[in-house]
């Protein structure tokens, strides 16, 4: 065992990691002789405790930390899981061969060096008569999982380039079309250059800085002014708004987390989500050419959204009184550092909450909406993805995301029309994709055991009992195991789940419940027997149901990166073990299917996707009722 070190204090068990803590459980491991000076950390987080752990704590009390590390011990395709437990020292490993761990950043460097000094690549760069190699943006990508040879045993990449005119220039305005290379990125190593004939890269520059063109002078300032400051509070990770409760962390994989998610209800909090993070998310490409049909990207397992998290600005990320939260992550070297304003916090009017005017009465009673927001933005490449959580007034919780950044792009020769991608500049494609996301839900709806209905709204076949043939009614069933609660959305049917407690009951004698509110989604399309639907199985579903287990974390598996798929959800519901009455997990698949316009080009305007959860039941009745009127002086005639 090795020696002990001591952590920092912490408020709450489920506390974010702190610098501090991190060292300590990096200097455990480079205490260990399976530690070289090759040992790269390709994960590092907080093993959260379980909800017995944390009921069993109380305020003051000595707090157990143990940190989980992924660690990437050489060059071949399996890495090491380790657990530091910081108060005794105690450090736990076990090999996990046949795996690859997401990219690192510094194996992605080495990949992009290897390329720019290949002389193939250079070969190909100058058919295509370009000479300055330094003008080239190389884009390292996961490779995905198709056989060929050059995965196996490694961990590769698949590189394709961009000329940029400028330093500043948008390369995806100027692809190289026809060069993929295979790169062993973690030895640095070309391993095959392709190159499938010379099509013109494109020439026109497409920028979208405020110094590419003019810009709108009649847009007028919108000044968000709080003088007596926010409604929110925070004490460490912990906020309270609004009747709500909850705390904000982020991972260095998922992103932004949401823990203990509850709302306060005649002086208790009552839980309803004990856990909330984006498990998994996967782009898919529907164009089956040599430059784009390998693509696949799993921008969570393969890249991490935490690491690829952003500082936001005020004024432009975020609007209002702002608090921020830091984010603290590790190097690949195992050093702690600080991603400041990782996540923004904010309230924001939202409108009309509820209103009646009663004429009889003469009284005109409004109340206006306002909602917590509490945001992260990624930046995976060429896409940005905002993720929004929002809280409202009445109980209802929203999760969005926000689809923006620059598409990939793919050269056209002069004349032609592809099949599989839209037009959107002079010789310039966007290849027809999809954005797939996968909700994590630890339900806890007023207690952890909660079953799952599916509510479809169906019309009554006329007869005696439906003379006017215009009735219709919701249809409730109950999802008793995982098999069975494989669903797909139905939006003729108005289909919503339930998640409820049957041991808890409102006032009118009917179990409390919250409900899941799908949006407009596709699913993959994809064919079943192809690579990324054999790897990306969550997102063949909408809705899954798991009982809870906590190996149980992401949807594609630990570990997508050249997986061959087979993994997460797919596998754990082959158990088809049952769900009812249990601690459950709601697993929700959403997103969009990306046909590009011209509109889209250079840069992205935001399109959105998400759900809500709407409490049913769960309180007696408009729990916004007691929400007070806006002052007088807010309100004006006229």
């Amino acid at each position: 065992m090795a020696q002990a070190v001591s952590s920092t204090q912490v408020e709450h068990p489920l506390s974010a990691l702190t610098a501090d803590e991190i060292a300590a459980a990096v200097a455990l491991v480079q205490a260990d002789p399976i530690f070289t000076d090759t040992t790269r950390f390709a994960y590092v987080g907080l093993v959260e405790p379980t909800r017995e752990q944390l009921r069993a704590w109380a305020p003051g009390h000595p707090v157990e930390r143990r940190v989980r590390l992924t660690l990437v011990t050489g060059p071949e395709a399996n890495v090491v899981e380790a657990v530091a437990t910081l108060a005794t020292g105690e450090l736990s490993m076990v090999d996990v061969p046949g795996v690859r761990p997401g990219l690192l950043f510094e194996e992605a460097f080495a990949a992009i060096v290897a390329v720019q000094e290949n002389a193939q690549w250079q070969s190909a760069m100058r058919r295509r008569g370009i000479e300055d190699f330094g003008s080239v943006q190389i884009d390292p990508w996961p490779s995905g999982s198709f056989g060929v040879s050059h995965e196996e045993g490694r961990r590769i990449c698949r590189c394709i380039s961009y000329v940029r005119h400028t330093p500043d220039d948008n390369g995806y305005a100027h692809p190289v079309e026809g060069v993929v290379v295979f790169v062993d990125m973690a030895r640095g190593e070309v391993l095959e250059v392709i190159d499938t004939g010379v099509v013109p890269v494109p020439t026109e520059c497409s920028n979208y800085y405020a110094d590419s063109g003019p810009q709108r002078e009649d847009l007028k300032p919108v000044e968000i002014s709080q003088p007596e400051g926010p409604s929110f509070s925070v004490d460490g990770n912990h906020v309270r708004w609004q009747k709500w409760a909850l705390r904000v962390s982020m991972d260095s994989i998922e992103g932004l987390v949401l823990h203990e998610i509850g709302y306060e209800d005649q002086g208790r909090v009552r839980p309803i989500l004990h856990r909330a993070s984006v498990s998994e998310m996967v782009v898919p490409y529907g164009d089956p050419g040599p430059m784009q049909g390998w693509k696949n990207a799993f921008d969570a397992g393969e890249w991490g959204l935490g690491r690829m998290s952003s500082s936001l600005t005020l004024g432009c990320d975020c609007l209002g009184v702002i608090h921020y939260f830091d984010a603290v992550f590790t190097s690949e070297r195992g050093h702690p550092y600080v991603v400041p304003n990782a996540v923004c916090m904010h309230e924001e009017d939202y409108g009309i909450l509820w209103k009646h005017n009663d004429p009889r009465g003469g009284r005109n009673e409004v109340r206006r909406s306002r909602r917590l927001v509490v945001s992260s933005i990624a930046t995976v490449g060429n896409y940005d993805y905002g993720f929004f959580w929002y809280f409202y007034l009445d109980g209802t919780i929203q999760f969005e995301v926000k689809l923006t950044g620059i598409m990939s792009t793919m050269g056209v020769a002069p004349g032609d029309q592809p099949a599989f991608a839209a037009m959107v500049a002079p010789q310039l494609a966007a290849p027809f994709h999809q954005h797939l996301f996968n909700v994590r839900l630890d339900a806890e709806v007023d207690g952890p055991r909660n079953s799952v209905y599916e509510v479809d709204t169906r019309p009554v076949p006329p007869g005696p009992d439906n003379p006017w043939a215009n009735a219709f009614a919701p249809v409730t069933t109950l999802l008793e195991t995982e098999s069975g609660a494989r669903r797909l959305v139905d939006p003729a049917t108005s289909r919503v789940w339930k998640i409820v407690n049957p041991n808890v009951e409102n006032r009118l004698g009917i179990p409390v419940a919250y409900k899941l509110v799908p949006g407009s989604t596709p699913t993959l399309l994809a064919d079943p027997e192809s690579s990324v639907a054999k790897r990306a199985g969550f997102a063949t579903r909408n809705l899954w149901v798991t009982p809870y287990s906590p190996d149980e974390r992401r949807a594609a598996g630990e570990y997508p990166n050249q997986h061959a798929g087979g993994d997460g959800l797919p596998k754990w519901t082959q158990a088809d073990r049952p769900i009812v009455d249990t601690d459950i997990v709601v697993w929700y698949t959403f997103g969009v299917t990306h046909v590009p316009r011209p509109e889209d080009w250079p840069v992205m305007p935001v399109e959105y996707a998400g759900f809500m959860l709407l409490p049913v039941g769960f309180f007696p009745r408009n729990p916004a009722l007691d929400v007070p009127p806006s002052p007088g002086a807010a309100c004006h005639t006229g």
